[in-house]
């Protein structure tokens, strides 16, 4: 049972203010994004990511269109500052991208901070230091004025070296870190110390980026913070306002969009929300919440489940099946009254610009999803557990996003034929639906044979395949794998999204089972495709075939 919290607890009020402004306010266009996936979310990590990681990691957020990305922290990692250098000297930057690096306040780390950057275009220097009273008198054993006599030092030291470096556009980003539990006045001393320090105005705009480093109040309390900043900062024209919110509390996303309406320009967070302990700030979901109002958060997440699977592989975090947005399980629906609902709310959408479906806030074509697995069988309707039944009785393990297609296959006969499907018409339609669709339509290339190959250290493969007609055709391609190989080859415009192998059987009898999810660049959703072959390759290959067949 827990213990009475009253007396150990300190609850954070809202401010005393005169005239609270932000409750009647009004989000009505996307703040400036920072992406910090790649310093705060990788610090975060069991496993940080090695530099190829980071790269494609920086590569997908160029295509989902940030135009500031914090890059890491070169002065305490050989990694970060080596893959800081790397995007500058191989020039992989584009021009209307700022890099960001941190650091904290010291000499030896401001200038290795610097050198990392150095040849950059425009580069954004974060410096921060801890100011609420619990690190002032606990971590550091520091006085309110020897906190600002450090601030002033190191942001004068970090304007003298930049001067020296003409060539960039340095522009300063300041974090009163802790912001959220110290002393608004104190605060408000430690950004005009910075300020001050870095001989801040409009030709030369300062970022005052200002945490919820561990999330400790209401939202609003954390607004009424940032109205009362906002209000008060001198020279508030020279200032990029900016929040970075975590979500010890649960209420990261709220305190991001109540921060917007209390004055706020910017917001730092990560892909689908992680970070240190509850995870930062969740971008995806602020993005697309403000498309649902009808604002385009100048952030592209048409393809939402191509940026899950490099979140997901980079960071080996797995995204939950409720994440607002993204997850599998979002866009379905169980319920039987939810069901019937979502039916009526597609039948009267058809030629409709206007949105209006039950249950559905936004529509899954706008993320590149489809509306095959939206209305789905489970238990309780009365359908059988498909999943269930595949896995027992046939030792079928189906990834995630493949039950939801099967389930929305196996709903559309159930609810044709009016009568319970039984375990063996259930497998009947899985192999017709993945394993056999070599056989059934013509519609594209059969798989007969294949040789592999070396190819200057890349892997060759050799395809015998029957086209259209029945005609034996032989297909040469390269690549990082058979798979990737096979679909240069092919030369189709498609792309593996998933791949997953499993034993199926044992003893003499086993085989190898293949899942491939490819995707046509040319259309919304994906398909999986599967084969089974004692030769795990073979049954690779098949499983491509199949799943570019059902493509077709």
């Amino acid at each position: 049972m827990l213990k009475d919290p009253s007396s150990k607890y300190r609850a954070f009020e809202p401010i005393e203010m005169v005239a609270r402004e932000w409750p009647s306010k009004k989000i009505v266009k996307p703040p400036i994004w920072l992406s910090t996936d790649l310093r705060d979310g990788n610090q975060a990590l069991f496993e940080p990511m090695n530099g190829e990681k980071k790269y494609r990691y920086f590569k997908e957020l160029l295509k989902i269109g940030f135009k500031e990305i914090e890059l890491g922290f070169p002065a305490a990692s050989e990694l970060d500052f080596n893959f800081v250098r790397r995007l500058i000297d191989e020039n992989l930057i584009p021009d209307d991208v700022t890099p960001m690096v941190m650091t904290q306040a010291r000499e030896d780390l401001i200038s290795k901070s610097v050198e990392s950057l150095l040849g950059s275009k425009k580069a954004i220097i974060h410096i921060y230091n801890a100011i609420a009273p619990a690190w002032r008198e606990i971590v550091f054993g520091l006085s309110v004025s020897e906190v600002m006599q450090l601030i002033e030092h190191h942001v004068g030291f970090l304007e003298k070296i930049t001067r020296k470096h003409p060539e960039t556009e340095w522009i300063l980003q300041y974090s009163p870190e802790t912001f959220c539990m110290a002393e608004l006045e104190v605060s408000l001393q430690a950004c005009h110390t910075a300020m001050r320090a870095w001989n801040a105005d409009l030709s030369r705009k300062i970022i005052i980026n200002l945490p919820t480093t561990v999330e400790n109040a209401t939202p609003n309390v954390f607004a009424d913070q940032i109205e009362w900043m906002h209000k008060n900062l001198d020279s508030r024209n020279s200032i990029i306002l900016s929040v970075h919110p975590h979500n010890d509390r649960g209420t990261g996303v709220a305190a991001a969009e109540l921060a917007q309406m209390a004055g706020a320009d910017r917001v730092e967070g990560c892909l689908f929300g992680n970070g240190e302990r509850s995870g930062n700030v969740d971008i995806v979901t602020l993005a697309l919440n403000l498309y649902t109002q009808g604002i385009h958060p100048g952030l592209d997440f048409s393809n939402i489940n191509a940026i899950a699977m490099v979140a997901e592989e980079c960071t080996k975090l797995p995204i939950h099946p409720r994440h607002p947005y993204v997850g599998d399980l979002v866009f379905t629906a169980f319920s039987g009254s939810h069901q019937d609902a979502i039916k009526k709310g597609f039948a009267t959408q058809i030629g409709k610009d206007f949105w209006n479906v039950p249950y559905l806030p936004i529509d899954p074509a706008d993320l590149g999803r489809t509306y095959d697995g939206v209305i789905r069988v489970n238990s309780q309707s009365g359908k059988g557990g498909i999943s269930y039944i595949l896995e027992n009785n046939y030792g079928i393990v189906m990834p995630r996003r493949m039950q939801i297609e099967f389930s929305s296959i196996v709903q559309a006969i159930a609810d044709s034929s009016e009568a319970e499907m039984s375990a063996e018409s259930i497998w009947e339609l899985f192999s017709k639906t993945y394993l056999d669709r070599q056989n059934c339509s013509g519609k594209g290339l059969r798989y007969v044979h294949h040789s592999l190959l070396e190819s200057n250290g890349r892997q060759a493969i050799e395809l015998d395949v029957l086209n259209v007609d029945g005609q034996a055709v032989k297909l040469r391609g390269v690549g990082s794998g058979p798979i990737d190989a096979a679909v240069n080859a092919i030369g189709l415009d498609i792309q593996v999204l998933g791949y997953e192998e499993r034993s199926v059987g044992c003893g003499a009898d086993a085989q190898a089972l293949a899942i491939i999810e490819a995707q046509s660049n040319a259309a919304l959703g994906s398909k999986f495709g599967a084969g089974r072959h004692v030769n795990i390759v073979t049954a690779s290959l098949i499983a491509l075939f199949n799943a570019i067949e059902r493509l077709n």
